[in-house]
């Protein structure tokens, strides 16, 4: 079989150290095109991974249309996500999206529409389902190996935020931009772990969200921008089966590089999910089972099998080529995950408990 060649939209920071090393790594996936507004990452793609220039494109619309692009990847801010998926899904082509995959719900029904009527398979990048702890975790309850569950408690700090890193205004700090802040950034990846690896819906929630330093150095040295979007978000919510879930979200947590941990306690065990807590981009899971276990703070640390580790481009692959494993991330989950952050920015705003709108 023939590689499926690849057109990748936003060569940053995540398609540099995610989607581009994971396509080259792909013995079905060939990189052939690049699109980018800044002519320091079209070179970049040139120099290091042989694109020619005229397959470097300025327009996302030009790649699209390239006859050498049978597929398309999307790693660009969050607000050009809809118009670039939409135009591969109009033009017939598959797509891989960074999450979260719109700005609106409303943009995630419409996408997730032409993308089912023109039949285009897709995949939205939520990259933690491919941690091979996450997966095993999911697995093991799956095999009722911690019974019914009870308590989801989910945390995911970051510290680039803090005033000593002097981040300037990037566009993650613009809601015109990035629809929302640390919470789409960071929280749209954990309401999609607990959901993946629970296999549980959202039904109501109750948040509070905040902002630490409301003013940051433009980027061309004009002086002081606004912050308008969250720094940290905390949020409860209810789901299927009144599991109680709680979420911490900020990228304001000293000493933490990008580190996660979710604790999952049910009426027979309980699992631990951590990343980065050792060692960087480390993932690890550990198990407390037995009668004899419940009271007494018996975790033991788990060996991963090897089938649990899978590569996240590879899977765009499987899907393209019709053998999906049936766990990355689809469209209907990316609307879900739109639904759920729509809801928590509501409630923020609101000041009380939302229930969360059911998707078709």
């Amino acid at each position: 079989m023939s590689q499926i060649r690849v057109g990748s939209v936003g060569i940053g920071g995540i398609s540099r150290g995610v989607h581009l090393p994971g396509i080259d790594r792909s013995p079905d996936l060939k990189l052939t095109a690049v699109c980018d507004i800044d002519p320091e990452a079209l070179r970049y793609a040139q120099e290091t991974y042989g694109i020619d220039e005229a397959h470097c494109f300025t327009d996302y619309r030009d790649l699209i249309n390239c006859p050498d692009v049978d597929a398309v990847d999307i790693s660009t801010p969050n607000y050009v996500h809809y118009e670039v998926a939409l135009a591969a899904a109009e033009a017939g082509k598959p797509y891989a999206v960074e999450k979260p995959i719109v700005m609106t719900s409303e943009e995630a029904d419409h996408l997730a529409a032409v993308t089912a009527e023109k039949g285009v398979k897709s995949m939205v990048c939520f990259s933690y389902r491919f941690k091979a702890a996450a997966r095993y975790a999911k697995d093991l309850i799956e095999r009722g190996m911690i019974g019914d569950i009870y308590h989801v408690d989910m945390q995911y700090y970051q510290a680039w935020g803090l005033p000593h890193c002097n981040t300037p205004l990037v566009w993650r700090f613009e809601k015109r931009y990035t629809g929302s802040g640390a919470l789409g950034d960071l929280g749209s990846h954990a309401l999609d772990l607990v959901r993946f690896v629970t296999g549980k819906e959202y039904k109501r929630l109750v948040s509070h969200t905040g902002t630490f330093i409301g003013a940051r150095e433009r980027l061309d040295g004009s002086g002081a921008g606004q912050v308008d979007v969250d720094d940290f978000a905390n949020y409860f919510a209810e789901m299927d089966g009144g599991t109680a879930a709680t979420f911490r979200i900020t990228r304001y947590g000293y000493g933490r590089g990008n580190y996660q941990t979710m604790e999952i306690y049910g009426s027979r065990g309980a699992i631990q999910y951590e990343l980065d807590h050792c060692a960087p981009d480390t993932d690890e899971i550990s198990i407390c089972i037995g009668e004899a276990n419940a009271e007494a703070h018996v975790f033991t640390k788990l060996p991963i099998p090897a089938k649990f580790k899978v590569d996240q481009m590879q899977s765009f692959a499987d899907i393209i080529n019709g053998n999906p494993d049936g766990k990355a991330a689809t469209i209907a989950d990316g609307r879900s995950n739109q639904r759920v952050l729509d809801a928590i920015l509501r409630s923020a705003q609101e000041g009380r408990w939302l229930a969360v709108p059911k998707g078709e």
